[in-house]
């Protein structure tokens, strides 16, 4: 796999292209009232780092790490244009955001994704990382959503 993992700005055609199809593809698994992913636009808030991974030039994947506060990170709206799934292309990009988090000294990096079987991938590769939580930030407790969580220094909580 020869991908180069790097920031993205949000003004690139095809950043927002693939931004749009993963909302898209949220609104379409995901009951009415219960979607998290960000609106592409809200991209351009300065508490989200948004990375791409780019093959040959072109955009195969986007995610984004939201800085949730001085010790704790999230990781929103990965997606893996279809044709590149099962690449190896998302574990990639999670070790990637996962460095910058470290680096920028988070104790912790968190999601919430789907209980849906469209989001079954996410679940499992997060599940190899990181542990279940309770809800952090805006998330409430609901049957439509899951909340995980990875530790990035020895001894923080797993729930915490």
């Amino acid at each position: 796999m020869n991908v180069l993992i790097a920031g993205e700005d949000l003004r690139r055609g095809d950043v927002a292209a693939l931004l749009r199809r993963h909302h898209e593809f949220c609104v379409e698994v995901t009951p009415l009232g219960h979607v998290h992913a960000l609106d592409p636009e809200r991209f351009l808030d300065p508490s989200i780092t948004l990375f791409g991974a780019r093959q040959d030039g072109s955009l195969v994947a986007v995610a984004a790490l939201r800085h949730v506060d001085g010790g704790h990170g999230e990781l929103k709206s990965m997606h893996t244009s279809d044709a590149f799934r099962g690449q190896g292309i998302a574990r990639a990009m999670v070790a990637h955001m996962l460095t910058v988090a470290a680096g920028r000294n988070y104790r912790r990096v968190s999601l919430e994704t789907g209980t849906a079987d469209a989001f079954a991938p996410a679940r499992s590769l997060y599940s190899k990382l990181g542990v279940r939580c309770e809800p952090f930030g805006e998330y409430t407790q609901h049957p439509e959503s899951i909340c995980m969580t990875i530790r990035l220094r020895a001894g923080e909580p797993a729930g915490a």
